[in-house]
């Protein structure tokens, strides 16, 4: 009896063996590359309960980080402020005003206004705000210009190579110490200017650990 199918029919499940598996290696490697803070994260810019102007309160009229996250110098990870913060201003400046309501409410009650997270490392990523602003490392360098956003939103990838590239070459990220909360601070390009930068990495030795247990505790 003759063949009902032609012989190349007998390579079809081999074929479609072979096509799933390269199909589900570029799924996989499609999730892998792409499903990162570098593309998941930057540009992320939820609304918040109570509107809060970074533009106005640290840009123009020139109140101090630390003013609101006291903890960021001093502590591994930087507060969000309670609004016993926002009140020492607002019991006289626009006390009536009813955009800042939930924040008189959240006050009176001691219920905490429910921020939404804009910036947040994996639970496998150990970092200490304290000692990154404690050398050198301004705010800007993980969180953009901050004083000139509306609306905070994620301006850097914070991915573990944005990290490294910065452990790698402490020399083009940190400024002086006095300059770290100033965010309009410009890096000079006078030699003397970046041989004092230099300096101040050697004299505080600086030397930003590049293997897996720096970060990965």
């Amino acid at each position: 009896m003759a063949n009902v199918f032609p012989k190349w029919v007998n390579t079809i499940p081999i074929k479609v063996i072979i096509g799933v598996v390269l199909l589900s290696s570029a799924v996989v490697l499609g999730v892998t590359y792409y499903f990162t803070p570098k593309y998941t994260r930057v540009g992320y810019q939820p609304t918040q309960p109570v509107a809060f102007s970074h533009d106005l309160h640290s840009g123009q009229l020139g109140i101090d980080c630390r003013y609101c996250h006291t903890f960021v110098d001093r502590s591994e990870h930087s507060n969000v402020p309670g609004t016993n913060v926002c009140m020492s201003c607002h019991s006289m400046v626009l006390n009536n005003d009813e955009r800042l309501a939930q924040v008189r409410n959240s006050y009176e009650s001691g219920e905490p206004i429910p921020w939404v997270r804009v910036h947040e490392t994996p639970d496998y990523v150990y970092f200490n705000h304290s000692v990154h602003v404690n050398r050198g490392i301004s705010c800007v360098e993980c969180h953009g210009r901050i004083d000139e956003m509306e609306v905070v939103y994620h301006a850097k990838s914070l991915s573990m190579g944005f990290c490294l590239e910065c452990h790698r070459n402490p020399e083009e990220y940190i400024r002086p110490n006095e300059e770290v909360y100033d965010l309009a601070w410009e890096r000079p390009e006078e030699a003397a200017a970046v041989a004092e930068i230099e300096t101040f990495v050697h004299d505080w030795g600086v030397n930003p650990p590049q293997s897996c247990s720096g970060c990965h505790r």
